[in-house]
């Protein structure tokens, strides 16, 4: 009787690119696929504190560059993603909130959030698909809880990610017949500068731990192995599909 093998979660040999990620989520996420032995590059707005993050990974001997990109720009971001030398990972953890109640969005905040959480997604995903066609490869949008349930003053937000939810899962089956698999990664609150305001407002900080049946806020280290299990052959049969990090939220 032959002995099975649990596959590897190494990613030695690996090219990675991660959105959003000078800071916060995305920059947890560079590091645990750089951790895991992928060559990441991080990609991000902001050319300095992008810059100070890829060093901070170099230092700790990782293999790491800066790519100073908005990934709302589809044409600079598919010249991007072609220009790279090999692409067998991209984790897109680029990120915009702008709550509010349904009855006071106003056109302006609907299509900022709408252009970062769901139309690059969308495109990102497209150009890396391309750029994976013959390798094969791994795709992992960070999406949210909010994605499978509603939330205070989270209208637009909830319909960003609700969206890329289906995207995935109509883009897991053109893109399953090329090897490349797409997921999402769906954490609850967590701590960040994007979630900063949010635990400022006590009636919501109180709303969101009443609903964590783990009893705490989730940190960013809670999302690191998830992604890289995602990211990693020990996943090769999961596409289309997403990955609840919410301690509970969701369970009811």
């Amino acid at each position: 009787m032959d002995l099975p093998r649990t596959p590897s979660m190494r990613l030695e040999g690996k090219r990675a690119l991660v959105t959003g990620a000078s800071r916060g989520i995305g920059f947890a996420l560079a590091a645990a696929l750089a951790e895991a032995g992928a060559h990441v590059t991080l990609a991000a707005r902001g050319a300095e504190a992008l810059s100070e993050a890829a060093e901070t990974l170099r230092r700790a001997g990782y293999g790491a560059d800066a790519l100073a990109l908005d990934i709302t720009d589809i044409g600079a971001m598919r010249e991007a993603v072609d220009g790279l030398d090999a692409l067998d990972i991209v984790v897109n953890s680029a990120g915009l909130a702008r709550h509010s109640p349904a009855s006071e969005t106003t056109p302006e905040d609907y299509d900022a959030v709408m252009a970062v959480n769901l139309r690059a997604a969308y495109f990102l995903s497209q150009a890396a698909a391309r750029k994976m066609q013959g390798r094969g490869g791994a795709i992992l949008h960070v999406s949210s809880q909010m994605g499978h349930v509603g939330g205070i003053d989270r209208a637009v937000y909830c319909a960003t990610k609700h969206g890329l939810e289906g995207m995935t899962k109509a883009m897991a089956m053109e893109f399953g017949p090329q090897n490349v698999r797409i997921n999402t990664l769906c954490p609850t609150f967590i701590r960040t500068p994007l979630t900063e305001p949010t635990f400022a407002d006590p009636e919501k900080r109180a709303w969101i731990e009443s609903k964590i049946k783990l009893g705490r806020v989730a940190e960013v280290t809670d999302l690191m192995g998830p992604a890289v299990f995602l990211c990693s052959d020990a996943a090769a049969m999961i596409t289309g599909t997403h990955l609840l990090v919410d301690g509970g939220w969701t369970a009811g």
